[in-house]
């Protein structure tokens, strides 16, 4: 066998690999003597099938599999050779003639093809403890513990059936049929939805001419999506609902006292307000968790200088490129509609990509010259976690992962970031800033950045 190299180009390797044609048939042959023990063929003795019956049976096929063997052989035994690690499953371009193909499963013609495959990077780490980043903090507020007691309590409200006409406040249960110039559209219709009057829950306009109708009533609406609804399609339209109240209930007082607490499960308004503030602290602290990941990724990423393998990075884009103009098409939007173009949005879209295998790239290096691993026990605590979010799908969730290795690998890759992550807030400079709620939750423009 002869494995020439013909192209060394930043990352990218090529070779020419010759395997001998008797080599091949030394390999069939190995192989179909074997066979001779496995097989069972009427006329023969088991053990006592010849090697060339065999080879009229088997040998084409035969040949196919040591023909797919060779080539991994030779990718695993050049990269070890070479100390390089592919950054994809390698490229082979085999003849194309069918006369040479049939000349290698025959065992007659040498295999000669061309293996091509892009190699990963060498990365020089940054020194982590010259980096600096911030931790938002922010103290709950008695204020916002009493505004979530008060929704808590609302939604706690109960109902009761009333005969009278529908006031602000009340729930009615109802159906309608929207039409637009007298066609219905996609969405329009429902059956027995309860909505409350004066809650925004439909389109401006809406439930406000619902007030003063009665259990039985029937009443054309006339109402306009607003203009940046997201059903391009209806947006900015006027939309006539033929609406029937089926019942009108109206909120019963209620109090936020320990009676309340019982009827939420805890025992005392002050177990339940210690929940409350517990519970908003927790949203905080992994709204913070966020935005300092999100500032950790940026310095790692303005501190690390690396070549990327295209095929990768292409890879990367093609992904996200899908989910962007899968979300634009059901929405119905263009690039224009987002104030852009196509050509701009691959740029953009392109750079998002390179960030995201860069830092990729350097998070496995840490991770792997750290040995930073993710447990068995830390998969199945995702994998519960996954099937606690689909009741009834448990079985086909476990048959999956356990019969798609890239899904359990998809499983397995936030946990190793999150990890990696938690070691390096360990060795770089954090320090806590305390802010206000707002600025805390503010939507940063780059968040589809994140890794």
């Amino acid at each position: 066998m002869q494995v020439t190299e013909t192209v060394n180009d930043g990352l990218r390797r090529e070779f020419r690999v010759v395997v001998p044609a008797e080599e091949l048939d030394g390999r069939l042959v190995e192989r179909l003597s074997s066979l001779k023990d496995e097989v069972r063929i009427k006329g023969f003795r088991p053990g006592k099938v010849p090697v060339s019956h065999l080879r009229r049976m088997f040998g084409r096929s035969t040949m196919a599999e040591i023909v797919q063997s060779v080539l991994s052989e030779v990718a695993r035994d050049t990269l070890a050779s070479r100390g390089e690690k592919a950054a994809a499953p390698p490229d082979y371009k085999l003849p194309e003639d069918p006369s040479a193909t049939e000349g290698i499963l025959s065992g007659k013609a040498d295999l000669d093809y061309t293996m091509t495959y892009e190699v990963l990077p060498k990365i020089e780490l940054a020194d982590f403890k010259a980096i600096s980043v911030e931790r938002l903090v922010v103290e709950v507020a008695d204020a916002e513990v009493d505004d979530q007691l008060r929704q808590l309590a609302e939604n706690a409200r109960s109902f009761a059936t009333k005969s009278g006409a529908a006031e602000t406040g009340d729930r009615l249960t109802i159906s309608y049929v929207g039409t637009i110039d007298g066609n219905e559209f996609d969405g329009g219709r429902d059956d027995n939805v309860s909505m409350t009057v004066g809650s925004g829950q439909f389109i401006p306009g809406f439930d406000e001419q619902l007030v003063g109708l009665s259990s039985g009533d029937e009443k054309a609406i006339k109402a306009t999506f607003p203009e940046d609804y997201s059903a391009a399609n209806l947006a900015g339209k006027e939309a006539t609902f033929a609406v029937t109240v089926k019942a009108v209930a109206s909120a019963e007082p209620v109090a936020i006292d320990d009676q309340l607490a019982e009827r939420l499960g805890l025992q005392s308004l002050d177990s339940l307000r210690d929940t409350v503030r517990q519970q908003v602290g927790q949203q905080y602290t992994y709204a913070a968790r966020q935005k300092l990941k999100r500032q950790l990724l940026d310095r790692l990423d303005e501190t690390h200088t690396l070549e990327l393998p295209p095929r990768m990075v292409e890879q990367e884009f093609e992904t996200i490129w899908r989910q962007v103009t899968s979300g634009l098409s059901s929405s119905g939007k263009t690039f224009e509609d987002e104030g852009t173009t196509e050509e701009a949005a691959r740029a953009d879209y392109h750079s998002i990509a390179a960030r995201r295998v860069r830092l990729g790239l350097v998070m496995s290096e840490i991770g792997e010259r750290n040995k930073i691993q993710v447990t068995e026990e830390e998969v199945q605590r995702a994998l519960a976690a996954q099937m606690r979010q689909f009741p009834g799908q448990e079985q086909a969730l476990v048959d999956y992962y356990r019969n798609n290795p890239e899904g359990l690998a998809a499983l397995r890759a936030p946990i190793f970031e999150e990890k990696v992550v938690d070691f390096l807030l360990e060795l770089v400079s954090v320090t806590d800033k305390t802010v206000s709620r707002e600025e805390l939750l503010k939507e940063d423009e780059d968040d589809e950045k994140a890794v």
